[in-house]
């Protein structure tokens, strides 16, 4: 009953978040966004008559460049004020998502290490990590190829036919440039204090995976500190459960700040991207399910439906982090054995996310699309290649897609500035893109636990 009761909740504070945020727009923020809209234009309309003046020392070329700093001024400015008109309804999800960082690290730690430790024998960790792996890789390629084949199918930027922008224009996202070394010794955390401080899932896993073994190593000793983890872990666990009281007003607070500052307007500049994009991620979460059928059997129906809650949560907030530690608990519940959950979840962190791996391939392509590059078959491939290995281990960056997709769309000579058509709109995508990584981690641990034996009828 109170489980349903906060999923009504949540769901009540994201109509009134929508319905508040688009009251706000109209009466209230609208004015700053023409404004911010009106002086972004001017700049680049300057940037563009800057790079055909040939004379920089002429007197036309000064006053450009005046004119620019000034627009730029006055766009930084009204973004101010608007930040500072709605910073009291974002400081109320910021809040919540600290509160839940706050726990992740301590609760993959103690819960992994645990896990570990029970299973003990260094041969099953292999076996089961194999399977994870297997199964993570295969979900990945199949989210990527899935986002080839739409964006390729759908188009969605074919009919934007923009002009290939100033190779200067700053989109304000680093690229992720990860090598194959800096991937792999990335991994390997350098201090445990540090990858918990910046909540580096898959540095902490890795910690964990030789601190369980050899917990497990040292036998009846081991016993005391596997007890001693296991009482933390459900200490967080209940701290989660306090946390989870102030999602409504997070899931609030972060829809009215960006239906506030979007208007409804974003949608229909985008509306055939984002509607295309949401049928693709049903498409998706289709064929998860479908895979999920072809294992869990009906009990893949009940696995979705139980995962309502941290998916409503994680598409409101946009950030699949805010649902972890729900979503951990409830896969318990479900019947998924403690030493699985604990295990495959956090490395789905890092190696699973399956809604965020589809937008990659689609959005990458999208701007090629929208400035008329053509991308042949082997390219692509080379694309779904690179991203397939970029992706990896950036979980906790914020705004992780479009990091990747900057380091990658740079390779095909693709304008990095193509990345300004979705900064606009990321937060609504993401949102999609969250709900889908916890589906798809949610389905990958029943599989896994299905596959030990270690799946049992679930607790009402």
């Amino acid at each position: 009953m109170k489980k349903n009761k906060l999923t009504l909740f949540i769901f009540l504070a994201l109509i009134a978040g929508i319905a508040l945020g688009y009251i706000l727009n109209v009466n209230s923020i609208d004015v700053y966004n023409q404004n911010i809209l009106n002086a972004d234009a001017k700049v680049k309309s300057i940037e563009v008559s800057i790079t055909k003046t040939t004379d920089t020392s002429s007197a036309t070329f000064t006053q450009l460049k005046a004119e620019r700093k000034v627009n730029a001024a006055i766009k930084k400015e009204n973004e101010e004020i608007r930040e500072k008109k709605l910073e009291y309804f974002t400081l109320l999800s910021d809040i919540f998502l600290r509160l839940i960082k706050m726990i992740v690290a301590p609760l993959v730690f103690t819960t992994l290490v645990v896990g570990v430790a029970k299973v003990g024998d260094i041969k099953a960790v292999g076996r089961i990590g194999g399977k994870t792996l297997g199964w993570f890789m295969a979900m990945s390629l199949m989210s990527l190829v899935l986002g080839l084949i739409l964006v390729n199918l759908f188009e969605p930027g074919k009919h934007m036919q923009l002009t290939l922008p100033d190779q200067l224009v700053n989109t304000g996202i680093q690229k992720a440039s990860m090598s194959v070394k800096d991937f792999i010794a990335h991994v390997f955390p350098k201090s445990i204090a540090e990858s918990m401080a910046n909540n580096e899932i898959l540095q902490i896993v890795v910690f964990s995976l030789f601190f369980g073994v050899a917990t497990a190593a040292i036998g009846d000793l081991g016993k005391v500190v596997i007890k001693a983890f296991d009482a933390i872990a459900h200490v967080i666990l209940k701290m989660t459960g306090y946390v989870m009281n102030f999602a409504p007003l997070a899931v609030f607070g972060a829809m009215t700040a960006i239906v506030a500052k979007q208007g409804l307007n974003v949608l229909n500049t985008y509306a055939i991207f984002i509607g295309e994009f949401y049928l693709g991620l049903a498409i998706l979460w289709c064929v998860l399910i479908f895979l999920g059928f072809l294992i869990l059997k009906k009990r893949v129906f009940r696995l979705v439906n139980d995962m309502k809650e941290p998916a409503i949560l994680a598409f409101s907030t946009a950030s699949s982090e805010a649902a972890y530690p729900k979503t951990m608990m409830l896969l318990e519940r479900f019947g998924c054995k403690d030493k699985i959950v604990s295990f495959v979840l956090p490395l789905g962190y890092s190696f699973n996310l399956d809604g965020s791996m589809m937008y990659m391939t689609f959005a990458s392509l999208f701007i090629a699309q929208a400035y008329g590059i053509h991308l042949g078959f082997e390219q692509q491939i080379s694309m779904l290649l690179i991203l397939m290995l970029t992706s990896k281990g950036i979980a906790g960056v914020p705004r992780a897609s479009l990091v990747v997709i900057a380091g990658t769309i740079a390779s095909f000579n693709i304008p990095e500035a193509g990345l300004a058509l979705l900064i606009g709109i990321d937060p609504l995508l993401d949102m999609g893109r969250s709900a889908t990584n916890v589906v798809g981690n949610s389905i990958a641990t029943a599989v896994v636990s299905k596959w030990e034996g270690e799946l049992k009828e679930s607790e009402v």
